[in-house]
């Protein structure tokens, strides 16, 4: 890929969860307002950062995966 991930395998896996959730809630329980619409497109935003393991907020503060270390 073009661009070194930022974010870890624990949180790829949260922000997958907490997106489908966001999807879901700003969908079923808010309806198509604007307000559930809105939280459902931050929700499938989430789901791609965790999908692709790049969060362009976190690489504008400069945040990058620690490696592996010496040994």
């Amino acid at each position: 890929m073009f661009y070194r991930k930022n974010v870890g395998p624990k949180e790829r896996w949260a922000r997958g969860v907490s997106g489908a959730l966001m999807v879901g809630c700003g969908l079923f329980a808010l309806g198509l307002t604007p307000l559930g619409l809105l939280v459902a497109c931050a929700g499938v935003v989430t789901v791609l950062t965790g999908l692709f393991g790049f969060c362009p907020a976190c690489a504008m503060v400069g945040r990058k995966l620690k490696g592996p270390g010496p040994r």
